[in-house]
């Protein structure tokens, strides 16, 4: 069983920076793929970013390439994004979620992750 807690978000002003932090219970964590989500007022939740269990490849939503870094570090149990150039149409309540080895080869699809944090919401003003 794996617990996920998110922090970091907040309101900013576009072209700004947040960092959003997701902090994981379990002794398994390293083993786990972890993805960022987002979902907005009256919309599906969205990929945002992925990263496989060793940090060693990452994959991106096309609206945030260039902006957004996802990264991993196993020795803190916590996943991290970095979102830069911040837009208002990144708006949304941002969700961390976990994915079991061995399972789907699939990143992007929200299904295919088993444990799911609570959100944090983030809002960019213009």
């Amino acid at each position: 069983q794996v617990q996920l807690v998110e922090s970091g978000g907040g309101l900013v002003q576009a072209g700004g920076s947040l960092r959003l932090s997701c902090a994981a219970s379990g002794r398994t964590f390293s083993s786990y793929a972890m993805g960022w989500f987002r979902q907005a007022p009256g919309k599906e939740r969205e990929f945002v970013a992925a990263i496989t269990w060793d940090g060693g490849i990452t994959y991106y939503g096309d609206s945030v390439k260039g902006r957004f870094t996802i990264s991993k570090d196993n020795a803190k149990n916590t996943v991290y994004l970095q979102m830069s150039n911040l837009k208002p149409e990144d708006t949304a309540v941002y969700f961390c979620a976990a994915k079991r080895p061995f399972g789907s080869k699939s990143f992007t699809n929200r299904y295919d992750y088993d444990y799911w944090g609570q959100g944090t919401q983030v809002a960019v003003s213009s």
